[in-house]
């Protein structure tokens, strides 16, 4: 089978590739290792920058998102006891983001998929790409219990960090920048309503937590803990307590049956070039930025928005000019996103070899935002997202 892009990977940045492509009239084929209940049911990201949900809305998923999504104009911040909203409109032009989360956007993009676009394989499990620094690259997969190749004019690697599409790329021909931090994020997900109108970012002596939501009757909330942590160590009552004192906002936040825990490691990764011969990296397989930022899913969804884009001129016009600019076009981005990922977790967290010293500047950073438009105007840009 031949088909024009091979997408490995049918999570967001995948599914809206296909999306995208689908519009401009170029056909692709969707290859997903999982089966279709684990790719609706992953729980990822939930915060969508303008610009990603301006590219929903474009592809035809933004429907259900305009009508159900959680429009936010601002965060707060607290610390030393005190709290201090980031207007994002007033400070960006108008600017906001959505809460939306990812297995919604996902179920979209798969509704969308399955009705008006390309083959989309679930439980495809991709064992090779070959031939990508010539003009006609396979994908070698198992699909059905049969081993079946396709080939491609072009592969787009959204498999994410321990994916086929990374690997496929010669160990000579990139570079992959690391940093990993001293400790990780315990999540919760609860049956408790919300009693905050926006995300809560709290630095506190004891580490940092965010307040975050999934619904109006769905929290979504986090705690700093040691690397390594097992989440079952922390029982219910332990983790709204340890919730209620790290935000330290004198009411207790409203209390419900915790429904999922994990512990998610943290760390920042950027592998250049995004792009070696006909291959393509996208979202997860080309960078991983800590989640303080809320940058992920939003940067996997604009590599596929400049990807779809470049792709559109090529077969448009013949010049494959968008397609070589591609990586460093993607990577401007990128790093501007993994340094505002990097400032938000190092100004929020606390090390565990921390000094007072240390826990100063930190104040005096958050300080400075709680006082001054640009220091303030700065954040929110950024958290916003840049303009595609």
């Amino acid at each position: 089978m031949h088909t024009t892009v091979g997408i490995i990977g049918g999570g967001p940045s995948g599914l809206l590739l296909a999306r995208l492509l689908h519009q401009a009239g170029i056909a692709s084929v969707v290859l997903e290792s999982r089966d279709r209940a684990y790719v609706e049911q992953r729980q990822r990201a939930g915060i969508l920058e303008q610009s990603t949900v301006d590219a929903l809305r474009t592809c035809g998923a933004g429907k259900r998102l305009d009508a159900e999504g959680l429009v936010h104009d601002g965060i707060e911040l607290r610390f030393a006891g005190r709290g201090h909203r980031i207007d994002f409109p007033a400070l960006t032009g108008g600017r906001r983001v959505t809460v939306y989360a990812q297995t919604e956007v996902v179920k979209d993009l798969i509704a969308l998929q399955l009705a008006e676009g390309g083959p989309l394989h679930f439980e495809a499990e991709v064992h090779a790409v070959e031939g990508i620094d010539g003009d006609r690259p396979a994908i070698r997969y198992t699909h059905e219990g049969r081993e079946q190749a396709l080939t491609c004019d072009y592969v787009v690697g959204c498999d994410g960090f321990h994916g086929v599409s990374r690997h496929a790329v010669p160990g000579d021909a990139s570079t992959t920048y690391e940093r990993v931090y001293p400790y990780s994020w315990l999540g919760i997900l609860a049956d408790a309503a919300p009693d905050y109108d926006e995300l809560i970012y709290a630095h506190s002596d004891r580490g940092f937590a965010l307040a975050s939501m999934r619904s109006p009757q769905v929290s979504r909330l986090y705690l700093q803990v040691p690397n390594g942590t097992d989440p079952a160590s922390w029982s219910d009552e332990r983790i709204w307590d340890e919730l209620d004192h790290r935000f330290g906002r004198g009411t207790p936040l409203v209390r419900g049956p915790v429904t999922q825990k994990s512990v998610l490691p943290m760390r920042s990764s950027v592998t250049e070039p995004m792009r070696f011969g006909r291959l393509f990296l996208a979202g997860d397989a080309a960078h991983i930025v800590p989640p303080a930022g809320a940058k992920g899913l939003n940067l996997a969804a604009a590599d596929v928005v400049v990807l779809a884009r470049a792709l559109a001129h090529r077969y448009a016009t013949g010049s494959s000019d968008l397609l070589d600019a591609y990586s460093d076009t993607c990577l401007r981005r990128v790093w501007r996103a993994e340094h505002f990922s990097y400032f938000m977790t190092t100004t929020l967290h606390t090390a565990p070899d921390q000094s007072p010293f240390e826990t100063r500047l930190q104040l005096s950073q958050l300080e400075r935002i709680a006082t001054s438009p640009h220091a303030a105007a700065e954040l929110a840009e950024n958290y916003c997202g840049l303009a595609l």
